[in-house]
Formats: structure tokens, sequence, C-alpha cells
């Protein structure tokens, strides 16, 4: 149910709980703006959390001569594995050499402008490796370029980015939908419902639709207004499988049809393996990985891997439909994947700014943009902030001697639970862990390492409600728990709500 707020007017509603709308949420809040932002569903269930997991520059990008998004994404890179070093994690890449895909020289110049198009601080420079017989791939492929990106839990991400914007200040109401907006006196007048169907209305100076997929249908059905920009619906998925190569590397496979396939190691066991691009028409909250998709990761990884994968192998799959700025491009592939703002002054006492386009590695950089960009309307608000402010429990440098501490300081804690919690909570898993002295008081075993005391403490802290937001948003459990494991903590949410 909604709440009662102590105010019914913000400067600033976002509509959308992806990583675009928490990041322009915490970015105005902190520059001391009121601000609401609403979802839906829970926080980042749509695109932000079916991404390829990685903050990256963009190596492909080059070919379409995207110099400018890839420098951005690449000075952003350096900027979130600083703020988040526990969900933010170096992660280095083999890129197999067939010569009649791409030719070394151009990969060689392809890796010495991402090494050199933004100040390389964290992260090794780009090199060429040479294939023995432990290498997982082909034998006839014999040489490899490596270089280093980064590693993200996306929909972390957004729950984090999210409580930093409500540290500042924001209210976060996941699960609400916005029904209606108009202007009204200068002011939008905003109709919310929440999951019982209850309606409010609040009033708010400027309207953000961050609405990712759904940016389009905001502006049709939920106020009545025209773009000149359109959005492109681009499908994505992924599939999981039990890890491929056992070694530390990630590999980007080139394909004949001049795309690329990511194969990351995911949660120890497993393999990632994405991701597809595909013309996308019907409702995103729908969207589901095809046979087509399947066929498609399978055998893009079969030409390169010794190991032979099947269908029968995927653990698990997921889609998301990526919101792309519609630039008239022949294929989904060559879509830029750089962003565009909209600002609409039909009343211009009551702003609307629509966000089209974006990606997860430059939500900072756009969020501030964005937050720039309605300045005029709010001369008092302060100075941009975010790009040297630790993300919520990254006030650390070192994951190593994080743990280390923690477990100076709950030794009794198992140190796989531990580890897990310094590589989800960081410096928060303090506040999680806050007057336990034993196992014993962390509560009820779900299984697999999660007990009571993180589930109260996501329902709590994060907005998790279900078992899905818990199992697979909050944590990448899901992949690890039984049906049996997966009912009963399902049981237990419903009696705590």
């Amino acid at each position: 149910m909604l709440k009662e707020w102590p105010v019914d007017k913000f400067n600033l509603l976002v509509v959308g709980g992806g990583i675009n709308g928490v990041g322009i949420a915490a970015d105005a809040a902190g520059r001391g703006l009121s601000v609401l932002l609403c979802e839906q569903q829970d926080l980042g269930w749509a695109t932000s959390s079916s991404s390829s997991k990685l903050i990256h520059g963009g190596l492909r990008y080059l070919e379409q001569y995207e110099f400018r998004l890839v420098h951005h994404a690449l000075a952003e890179r350096e900027v979130l594995l600083k703020n988040a070093p526990h969900i933010i994690r170096p992660l280095r890449f083999r890129l197999p050499h067939r010569p009649h895909l791409r030719p070394a020289w151009m990969i060689r110049t392809g890796l010495f402008l991402y090494d050199h198009l933004a100040t390389r601080v964290s992260l090794p420079a780009s090199a060429r490796v040479r294939m023995d017989e432990q290498s997982p791939l082909l034998a006839d492929i014999d040489t490899c370029f490596e270089y280093s990106d980064g590693w993200v839990d996306d929909a972390r991400l957004v729950s984090l980015v999210a409580q930093q914007a409500r540290n500042h200040g924001a209210l976060i109401l996941p699960r609400t939908r916005c029904t209606a907006a108009r202007r009204e006196n200068g002011a939008w007048r905003v109709e919310l419902t929440d999951p019982l169907g209850q309606i409010r209305e609040v009033l708010a100076k400027t309207l953000v639709n961050a609405a990712g997929p759904w940016v389009g249908r905001f502006l049709q059905d939920g106020v009545k207004e025209h773009t000149h920009n359109s959005i492109r619906l681009v499908q994505g998925s992924h599939i999981i499988v039990p890890r491929v190569n056992d070694q530390s590397y990630a590999y980007i496979l080139q394909h004949t049809d001049g795309r690329i396939v990511f194969v990351i190691p995911y949660e120890q066991q497993f393999s990632l393996i994405g991701t597809t691009e595909v013309e996308y028409q019907g409702d995103p909250g729908q969207v589901q990985i095809s046979q087509g998709e399947i066929d498609y990761l399978l055998g893009v990884v079969n030409s390169y891997f010794k190991v032979k994968l099947t269908a029968e192998q995927i653990v698990h799959s997921f889609s998301g439909v990526r919101p792309l700025l519609d630039d008239h491009q022949d294929s989904a592939g060559k879509v830029t994947r750089d962003y565009r703002f909209e600002l609409s002054e039909e009343d211009s006492d009551a702003p609307l700014l629509t966000i089209f386009g974006g990606k997860i590695t430059t939500y900072r950089r756009l969020a501030q943009a964005a937050v720039n960009k309605l300045a005029t309307y709010f001369p008092e608000m302060g100075r941009p902030w975010t790009a040297s402010a630790a993300l919520p429990g990254g006030d650390f440098e070192h994951l190593d001697s994080l743990i280390k501490e923690l477990t100076g300081t709950w030794s009794w804690l198992d140190t796989k639970v531990l580890g897990r919690y310094a590589k989800q909570y960081g410096t928060l898993t303090n506040a999680l862990l806050a007057g336990c002295q034993s196992m014993m008081d962390l509560g009820k075993h779900f299984g697999q390492g999660l007990y009571q005391k993180e589930v109260d403490y996501l329902c709590e802290q994060e907005w998790a409600l279900s078992a899905e937001d818990i199992l697979w948003r909050r944590t990448k459990l899901g992949l690890h728990f039984s049906s049996a494991q997966r009912e009963q903590l399902a049981k237990y949410l419903q009696c705590k709500a």
C-alpha cells in the first residue's frame, strides 16, 4: 500500500526503476531536489537485470565509428570500478583469432584504440598470446588477443543506486504504476496506483520518463504527447550452462554474421553465454528466448570450444528488450547504444524529460547529464557529485582486504557465506549481521547459504517482496536452489507479508 508521505509535491518524479531511472533519482536527490521514483514492477526487473553483466567500452562499436560512445564508456568503466568494488570487478577477455573473420591488423588497431581512448588506471593493456595444448579452444585456434573490461552484477547495481537515492532523501516506490499524468497550473498532477489498486495523486514540477522499453507507450498513453524520436526494441537472450572452461578468462567469439558472443565465467560453476540481437515486437514484459536463439548461441560456442554443448545442458536462460534509440540502421546489431534526451516544454513551468537509449555502463553519465539539463528549472540545486561517490557498501579499496576484515569481525560465520556477502553487500555486511553472534542468530536456513537474517534484510532494506526478487535479482542463488527450497522461501515470504 502507498505510505503516508510527508509532502505531496516533489521537484522531480521519475517513471521507471531501471538503471537509468534510479541513476537520475540518485543524482537529483544528492543535489538537494525532492524526488519520487515509481516502478511498475520490482526494481530492475526488465532490461536492467537481463544484460551480459559487463561494464565495458564496447570494443565492437569501434567498427561502427562510435568513438565518442566508446570513449565515454571507457572513462565510466574506471569510475564504476572504483565506486562499486564489491559488485564490479576486472575481467580479462580472450578474443580467438580467426583470419577469415577479422584480420590481425584490424584487431590490433582496435585494441590499441581501446587501450588509449580513455585513461586506463586499474586495468592492464591488451596483449597477443599463443595457445597451447591446455587451451579449451579447438586445435586450429593458435592465437588469442587479450584485453580487460569489467564484470557487474547488474540487478544489484540497480538496487544499490536506488539505495543511494534513498539515502539522499528520494522516495522509491516499486510495484507502483504511473497510470496518468497531466499538466495543471504549472505542475504535473500524477496518478499512482499501488499493487492493491489504490490510487493516489501527487504533484511534481518536473516529470522524467525513464520507462525503458515502455518509454513510447508512456508518452502515448500516460501523458498523451508525441515525440520526434523513436525507440527500436531489440531482444537479447542469454543461456547459462555448466562451465565450459576452468580458466578465469572470459571469451569474446566472432561470428560469420559480424556479431560477437560472450562466454563469461559465472557463479563459480557456470558459463554465461550471450547475447543475441533480434528485432522485437510485443509486450517487453513477456519476452522469452526462442529456439532459434538457443541454436544460434550453441552453434557459435561449439564452433570454438572443444567441449560441445547441447540444449539439454542449459540450466537457465533469460531475455531482455533493449530500448535502443532508432537511428534507422539496417540491422539491429548496428543500432547505436548511445542515448538522447527530449525535453518537452509545452508548459515551460512543467517540463517533461524523456530518456531514449543508453547502456548500463554509461548510466551515471546519462543521469548526470539528464539532471544538468533540468538546471534552469532548479537554479538552487547542487553541483554534480556522483563521479567520486562510492555506492552503498563500496567504501573500501580491495575486496581481499575487506574479506579479511569481515572475517576478523564475524569469525563464526561460514567462510563461503561471508565471501558472498562481501561480493554482494560490501561493507553493508556489517549492517546485515548487526546483532548476530553465532550462526544460530541467522535464523531459518532456506538452503545454499541463504538465511532468514538476509531475507529479512533484503525485504526491509532493498524492497524485495517475492522469492524471484531475492533468488534472481538481489542474489543469484536461483541457479542453485531446488524447487522445494524455492517453495519454502516463497511460503516464508507470503507469511511475512
